[in-house]
């Protein structure tokens, strides 16, 4: 039986009656059991899974985003009569309740199959870290599979489920969606609940999200992201700034040639070269920015009294039993006890001087692009060298959370042995929907905004089409930048529309009328600005008759807001339409 498990095709199979959800789960069940990556740690009997499918039996599917669509947990994320253990068989113990994040997809007709393995304690990069057999790289078994979430990123991977939830403190969700060729959102700290998570570091922890392409992960994350009042660090998503992901042009910092780091891995430096090349071609404006100050946070995370909060995590379990503790792991967490109160507020204080100097590199770009990894190694490498060798794997990552920074990480092609390489597109908090909106670009090679299918998932941004004085340069363009307004894409309307120079005053006032079916019109020259929802009255506002606002249909056949003109006042203005556009129009006058 072959399946297409992206969120889409799985859907279409199901509305059209092609697929049943239990036929799906048993021919999953069988790939799972007959598995040897060492990615599961408990699978939901069949019996189990049926109870799931049966709960959906009385449901429409068109209404439930994830009808059917089947995904795997990480076990430090709770699932209702499955086991927890974090990796830890003596730490084991069945909760009675689902995660806030598992109930949620469940409710939206996601099937869970069972528990992932892990780094234990998710204190790991590597996935080797674990009694249950080191999870090994969907693409070649000699390999990490990434960690800490290494059983979720290959589940996803080998086609055992459509997505996964993996957690990410450290690089634990984009380490191993690097390593396995799949998307992996790193969220806005707070986005999705924690609630029913165990911690590594309660203040830093998110849920991540591997998934197949970046659209299924949107789709997920729009489920799955909520704000929790039982969670202590639960946050409200903010409106993003302007969305560098729908821009025709955007800046993308990338750290200063001696910053990079590839640990003597030459084709994955090559990779990164061409990653940069693509973005150029995407729209992108490269732009070389101090790393330092990132770099210098991620040393924080283990070098610094962070540290002191994995052990918080897990400190009644630690002090009885130690021996129980993978030995790597065990290290690492007993460190913490060499830190002071004192040694925390020092952190924390340094941590926001390397704030404000990261905020600095913020104001010259709109996102960041690095390496997911420099390098992969083999498992056997690892386990001779680990501290050293997963250390080099959070090179780009370990600042992340810290930093309050939100990721997606891509795909960004292979190595000549096979093994897939990964960069990570990164801005500030809340521009989680730009950052997805980017990746929908690089990996389907979209090089106009006006083409992007994938939509916005807030209502915090507008989109307006301007025709005259308000293109950029011209005398009304302060009043879209003035209200944080940014340019999308310089396009033209659909071929059904005629434009007049409306009379009275200077030449700043065009007017675009549609025509009506059967007759002539022309493509006019159009500007796509994007502005924050709350500013859009006042702007509106400011509009003078019989100007107005209404919508524009674009030449590829899409629909903004735009700016519109009552047919009345053009029976004394001049007709323009053969002009093609205001700025035509004026050079024409000499203006």
């Amino acid at each position: 039986m072959k399946l297409e498990l992206d969120i889409d095709s799985l859907r279409r199979d199901y509305l059209s009656g092609t697929l049943q959800p239990m036929e799906v789960m048993r021919h999953l069940h069988s790939l799972i059991s007959a598995d040897t990556h060492n990615a599961w740690l408990h699978v939901l009997s069949l019996e189990a899974l049926q109870d799931y499918v049966e709960a959906l039996a009385r449901k429409d599917p068109a209404l439930l985003p994830l009808y059917g669509i089947p995904f795997a947990i990480k076990d430090n994320i709770d699932l209702a009569g499955a086991p927890t253990t974090a990796g830890c068989p003596a730490f084991s113990h069945t909760p009675s309740q689902h995660a806030s994040v598992v109930q949620r997809l469940i409710a939206a007709g996601a099937i869970p199959l069972g528990k992932t393995n892990l780094d234990q304690f998710a204190t790991g990069l590597n996935g080797t870290r674990t009694p249950h057999g080191a999870c090994r790289n969907a693409y070649d078994s000699d390999y990490v599979s990434g960690g800490s979430s290494s059983g979720s990123a290959v589940s996803v991977a080998l086609g055992q489920v459509s997505f996964s939830l993996g957690t990410d403190t450290a690089g634990s969700g984009r380490v191993p969606a690097a390593f396995n060729n799949l998307v992996g959102v790193k969220p806005t700290r707070g986005w999705l609940s924690t609630r029913g998570v165990l911690p590594a570091c309660r203040s830093l922890d998110c849920v991540s999200i591997f998934a197949l392409n970046s659209s299924d992960a949107a789709t997920v994350l729009s489920v799955a992201a909520h704000y929790d009042a039982e969670d202590e660090y639960s946050r409200h998503r903010n409106c993003h700034d302007f969305d560098f992901g729908h821009a025709e042009s955007f800046r993308f910092g990338v750290p200063r040639a001696e910053q990079l780091q590839f640990f003597g891995n030459t084709q994955a430096a090559a990779l990164f070269e061409q990653s940069r090349s693509k973005l150029r071609a995407l729209g992108g404006i490269a732009v070389e920015i101090d790393f330092a100050p990132f770099l210098e946070s991620a040393r924080l995370l283990y070098e610094g009294p962070w540290v002191a909060e994995r052990y918080a995590a897990i400190r009644q379990f630690f002090d009885t039993n130690a021996a129980a503790i993978d030995p790597v792991v065990r290290e690492i967490i007993a460190g913490a006890k060499k830190f002071s109160a004192a040694d925390a507020f020092d952190g924390m204080y340094r941590l926001e001087v390397l704030r404000k100097q990261a905020a600095k590199v913020w104001s010259d770009i709109d996102c960041l692009v690095t390496p997911t990894a420099g390098t992969i190694y083999r498992i056997d490498e690892m386990q001779a060298d680990p501290i050293k060798l997963n250390a080099n794997l959070g090179y780009y990552t370990n600042f992340m959370n810290l930093l309050d920074c939100a990721a997606v990480a891509v795909p960004a092609g292979f190595q000549d042995d096979g093994l897939p390489f990964g960069i990570t597109l990164v801005a500030p908090a809340h521009q989680d929907i730009p950052l997805l909106h980017l990746a929908y670009r690089w990996e389907s090679g979209v090089e106009s905004a006006s083409t992007l299918q994938l939509q916005e998932a807030e209502g915090d941004r507008v989109q307006v089409a301007v025709c005259g004085a308000h293109l950029s340069g011209l005398p009304l363009n302060h009043q879209l930048t003035s209200r944080g307004a940014h340019l999308l894409a310089s396009t033209h309307s659909s071929a059904d529309y005629r434009f007049y120079a409306l009379p009275g005053g200077p030449p700043h006032r065009p007017g675009m009328v549609r025509v009506a079916a059967g007759e002539q019109g022309r493509a006019i020259a159009v500007e796509v600005w994007e502005m924050p929802a709350h500013e859009f009255g006042s702007f509106v506002a400011g509009i003078p008759a019989p100007l107005g606002i209404g919508t524009v249909t674009l030449a590829d056949g899409s629909s903004v807001l735009g700016f519109v003109c009552e047919q009345y006042a053009t029976q004394d203005a001049e007709d323009i339409t053969h002009h093609g556009g205001w700025r035509a129009f004026l050079a024409q006058r000499g203006v």
